[in-house]
């Protein structure tokens, strides 16, 4: 049973990762990001590039997978996603567009195969990455054996949630985005510059989640696709959670990574995702504002 739970805890850890991005982001720009999964595939693809390119394993892709994915969200936010606040169906619909794009553009390896020119490691082809030797296989703790990767996803994941509560709550940009969680107006009134705060805000939330993928290429193939269920998980997570908690969002995580991983050793993966979905439903009916929400959504 000690083994189920912390296969669990380690899917909790990469939904934390990915939800993390998307409660801030929500949370402070009122922003429904649908091109979020996309991050955590183009950190997962720039894990591969690295290893061809740059001769870098896995450890030093995680630095270079939050820098670029957290200039790709920038770019995002500052060409599309600024244009169309407090217009949420719109950002949706712009955002899921852009999603596509990505998706397609990483087939068509931006565009450079319809003049014939190929990269390796980019295309539909599907990747692998390489786990370092000190992480394969497995490692006794207090008696019970665990997976050693999936241990270390989890001591990078309470890493980021540390040093994402320390930004929220123990800096001065970390103040400015809980007082545009409150009342934008009221904060751009006191001084606070929303747009500067915001475009930090979804270039943070966005290097998350290619953290997340750095951490789904260790074990899962890396595909165009394999951000899109991801960012499914990651909303689920923050509406259970609440609206800009924190605390929430990592209760969320932990909670619905066990009940996937109970669920999924006593029965099948299918019947897991349904557990989780069942028990997504009862939270909205039953507290819609989520957990631990201090806001509505």
């Amino acid at each position: 049973m000690a083994e189920v739970f912390f296969i669990g805890l380690s899917v909790g850890s990469i939904l934390l990762l990915v939800a993390l991005g998307l409660a801030i982001t929500y949370g402070a720009m009122g922003v429904i990001n649908m091109a979020h999964g996309e991050m955590v595939m183009v950190g997962a693809y720039t894990t591969v590039m690295a290893r061809i390119y740059l001769k870098l394993g896995l450890l030093a892709s995680i630095p270079l997978a939050f820098i670029v994915t957290a200039l790709l969200g920038l770019l995002i936010e500052r060409v599309i996603v600024r244009r169309l606040y407090r217009r949420l169906l719109d950002t949706l619909l712009a955002t899921w567009g852009v999603a596509l794009l990505i998706q397609q553009a990483v087939r068509l390896e931006f565009g450079l195969s319809l003049i014939g020119i190929h990269i390796p490691g980019l295309g539909a082809g599907l990747q692998n990455v390489q786990v370092p030797e000190w992480l394969v296989g497995s490692t006794h703790v207090f008696g019970v054996e665990i997976n050693a990767y999936r241990g270390f996803i989890i001591l990078v994941t309470i890493a980021m949630t540390f040093v994402t509560w320390l930004i929220m709550y123990k800096s001065p940009i970390g103040m400015q985005v809980r007082a545009i969680m409150r009342n934008p107006k009221m904060a751009a009134a006191c001084g606070i510059n929303v747009e500067r705060v915001n475009a930090l805000t979804f270039a943070y939330g966005s290097g998350l989640a290619g953290i997340a993928g750095v951490m789904m290429s260790g074990f899962k193939t890396v595909f165009p696709d394999m951000g899109t269920p991801m960012v499914v998980d990651g909303f689920l997570v923050v509406v259970v959670g609440g609206l800009g908690s924190l605390f929430g969002t990592v209760a969320a995580a932990g909670l619905l990574g066990q009940l996937n991983g109970v669920t999924a050793s006593l029965a099948n993966d299918s019947l897991a995702r349904a557990a989780v979905f069942a028990a997504v439903i009862v939270v909205i009916v039953l507290r819609p504002k989520g957990l631990f929400s201090y806001k509505g959504r």
